[in-house]
């Protein structure tokens, strides 16, 4: 896999954001600033025939992260009244967070494909409450104490900006062309990450916006989520499948840098995961009868288990929850079928 993003990669390195770069005539990669360990989502600023910008992809919903956007658009002699489209790759909140900003300083339009239009309503139209609630029943259902669930899930409060994120006015399946003119846009549907993400392929340019189905360094985390897919990991590796075929052109991610060797990223990818599904696999058969929630503890992370709280713990957990429906779907492992499923190595049974 060869680094074509080195202003960025180098930033990394330095625990930096990086500038705004012109990744090719017409087209630019603007940083928007995040909390937590990702930095920065990588937006991507076209311009387009006729006049006025398209964007993939805004940042988080912070006024921090919307001042770097508005400064970013400013360096490229361009500005937010601009904006013309915006093409989603995905519905969590660092991708789309900005979107309603965006739209109503400019006017623009907002796409992203139907399921996660779907999610994303589902997050809009419920209350904070309610979402809460639902995802400490998941949690528990899961094998989490209560206790535990409730302070890993958080308050109410801390959901309220969900309300404001922008529900897309435009739909985009496999296939579709995105109507940036001057641009061929094609959205590949890559289930996995989400229920509806997106990659866009530039038939004319060779490049693929990636959104987080690819990233260079980090796999992207594949969970299970509360009225989620069935088994999203499956999902996902069947995405990988499907975009094998981009070839050699630059991909530019939502995250970290910009790279060539699509198909050598896949691969690892998918090595990657089965590496996890056996790791998982030994630690169920050492410790049978355990929950989703137990079994995460017995694998490997970035950090010891103990430091796991919040969020972090939360995506631990609904990834391993993840790896074992692939398990159980392969015959692997089975559960007992209780409210708060344990697990079994199927040759111990």
């Amino acid at each position: 896999m060869e680094v074509t993003g080195h202003a960025q990669q180098a930033a990394w390195r330095e625990r930096a954001v990086p500038a705004v770069e012109r990744v090719r005539p017409g087209l630019w990669s603007v940083p928007v600033p995040m909390g937590g360990p990702l930095r920065w989502v990588n937006a991507y600023v076209l311009e387009l025939a006729g006049g006025g910008l398209g964007l993939v992809d805004t940042g988080w919903d912070a006024d921090d992260s919307w001042e770097a956007l508005r400064a970013g658009l400013a360096g490229i002699g361009g500005g937010v009244a601009d904006v013309r489209g915006v093409l989603v790759t995905h519905m969590h909140l660092d991708h789309v967070g900005l979107a309603h900003r965006v739209r109503e300083a400019s006017g623009a339009w907002v796409a992203m494909h139907p399921a996660d239009a779907r999610g994303l309503a589902a997050l809009t139209d419920r209350s904070p409450e309610a979402s809460t609630e639902s995802e400490v029943a998941f949690l528990v259902g899961l094998g989490a104490p209560e206790d535990d669930a409730r302070a890993d899930a958080g308050t109410p409060a801390q959901r309220e900006q969900w309300r404001r994120l922008a529900r897309p006015d435009r739909l985009l399946e496999d296939g579709d062309r995105a109507d940036l003119p001057g641009w061929s846009l094609r959205a590949v549907h890559t289930p996995g990450h989400t229920a509806g993400h997106l990659c866009f392929a530039d038939e004319d340019g060779g490049l693929f916006f990636a959104g987080d189905h690819l990233l260079p360094r980090i796999t992207p985390n594949i969970s299970t989520h509360p009225g989620g897919d069935a088994d999203p990991l499956r999902d996902y590796l069947h995405s990988l499948d499907a975009v094998d075929g981009y070839g050699t052109g630059e991909v530019l991610p939502g995250h970290e840098w910009r790279f060539r060797g699509l198909a050598e990223r896949t691969r690892e990818l998918r090595a990657h995961h089965e590496r996890r599904l056996a790791e998982l696999l030994a630690a169920v058969r050492a410790h049978p009868g355990s929950t989703p929630w137990d079994l995460a503890a017995h694998l490997t992370w970035s950090r010891p288990w103990s430091q796991y709280a919040r969020r972090m713990r939360i995506f631990a957990v609904t990834e391993t929850d993840a790896h074992l429906r692939l398990l159980a779907s392969r015959g692997l492992v089975v559960g007992d079928g209780a409210a708060v499923p344990t697990w079994t190595a199927a040759h111990l049974r």
